[in-house]
Parts: C-alpha cells; structure tokens; sequence
C-alpha cells in the first residue's frame, strides 16, 4: 500500500531548479532513504512534504489527499512528523518537556482552557506527560526525563528531537540526517531505533548521508543529483547503479 506519493514535483529559488519533476511512492510500513550529494535538493524536498515550502508545480499524496496547500502543523495533525538536519530543541525545557510538546499535536484544549486551568485540562496533561514516559521509555532515555536540553550530550538530543517526532504519532516520520554528528555508536544505535520505529509500523522517509546506515536499515534508496532523480530501487541494486557511482565517485573512479 502506497501511503506517500509524490508526483512531478518542482520548486524553483530564482534560477535555480532545486527539485526538477521528481516522482516517487513510499510504501507504508518501510524504511525509504533519500540520498545524493550536497544540493541535490533532498531537504528542499523534505521541506515541500512537511509544507514549510510550497511546490511551484506537482503534488504531494499522503493516504489518497493532497496535502501540498496545508500549513506545516495542519501535515503534522494528520499523522506526518520531523525532525530537523540541525536540532531545534527548546533549550531551557526538559528533555520531557520537550517530548511533551510533540503530544499537543492531539491536545482538545486550546489556549483559554490551558490559561484558566480547567479540570480536563489536567487530566489530558496528565496522559501527555505518561505518553512522553512511554516513548523516553522505548527510546531508552528515561533517565533524561528532568535534565535541560542544552546539559544533554549532542547524541542525546538527537534522540530526544526523534521522541518529539514519535510523540506526534506518525504514520509517517521524515527524519532529515538523523546520525550527522554522532560517533559510529550512536550511529549504530540511532540505526537500532530506526528499525524498531519501522516495526512499530511506523513508515519511515529517511535523508542521511552515511551510506552504511542507510543500506543497513533502508527497503528503498532514491538518489538525486541536482534535484533530479537518477534511481530508486533496493539497496542492492543502487550499489550496482553506474550513474549512482559516477554522481559519488566521479567517472574515472567508476
């Protein structure tokens, strides 16, 4: 079953073409990596899918709608969460605040209840902050339940930012370099959790450029080269692609 499908998108800045009528489908229930080399457009087509840029022309399906007008937090309310090349953590907040934001996504009370304190409100903060419990819990990270995030080392804020995504209940999580800056354990374990996320059932679209991690836990690699798109195909068979290996190599090499 397709669950994301992307059809002859394009996005211009000027006269740059960052994304050139690309397509592509992302079956529920797998991992898909997003690779190419830097400004291949791969962000910039994270960003048309979670709606913080608009396509100039093509359209983004997710479970049979268009979703390519919505707001970015309109995308998020209907099962598609992120994280972010560059963490974006709410400093001064806990490690389980800051989980506990992604909750509120699903939260019924809105600013007039929260500000008045309102009986339900308490008892909805209350199953917020036990599901935040939940995924630390997955994660492994429970012990970092009340520390600040700027006290965290940088390979737990990583994991912290992918629990804020988890809280939002995803159907589909992108996750855009999940493993840049971490040491090869991290790595490893960011690989592990990837994997358990997907077992979850959660489908995952990954951007990532450690080529171990990515042929590791991925079902289907897509490879752009100057926002267009050269392959899209198992693991096995991107190694072998020629065109892959002259966009990474160069032509001599390959």
């Amino acid at each position: 079953m397709t669950l994301l499908s992307i059809k002859g998108i394009n996005k211009h800045f000027g006269g740059l073409h960052a994304v050139n009528n690309v397509s592509f489908d992302v079956t529920k229930g797998t991992v898909k990596a997003l690779i190419g080399p830097n400004g291949a457009g791969k962000t910039t087509l994270f960003n048309l899918i979670s709606g913080f840029l608009q396509a100039d022309t093509g359209a983004v399906i997710y479970k049979d709608r268009e979703i390519q007008r919505l707001r970015p937090y309109q995308i998020a309310a209907h099962g598609v969460a992120r994280t972010f090349q560059h963490i974006r953590l709410f400093p001064k907040m806990t490690a389980l605040e800051n989980i506990m934001i992604g909750r509120h996504t699903h939260s019924r009370a809105g600013f007039i209840a929260g500000m008045l304190n309102l009986p339900f409100t308490w008892k909805e903060e209350k199953e917020i902050k036990e599901k935040s419990l939940e995924i630390m819990d997955f994660l492994g990270i429970t012990g970092l339940a009340d520390a600040e995030a700027t006290s965290m080392a940088y390979g737990q804020q990583r994991i912290v930012e992918l629990g804020r995504a988890l809280a939002c209940e995803p159907e589909l999580l992108l996750l855009d370099e999940p493993a840049a800056g971490l040491n090869m354990r991290e790595t490893n374990e960011m690989g592990r959790l990837i994997s358990r996320i997907r077992d979850k059932g959660i489908t995952v679209l990954i951007v990532e450029h450690d080529m171990s991690l990515v042929m590791n836990i991925s079902d289907e690699i897509i490879v752009l080269s100057y926002g267009e798109k050269i392959a899209d195909d198992r693991p096995i068979a991107i190694q072998k692609n020629q065109e892959v290996i002259k966009v990474y190599l160069g032509e001599e090499n390959a």
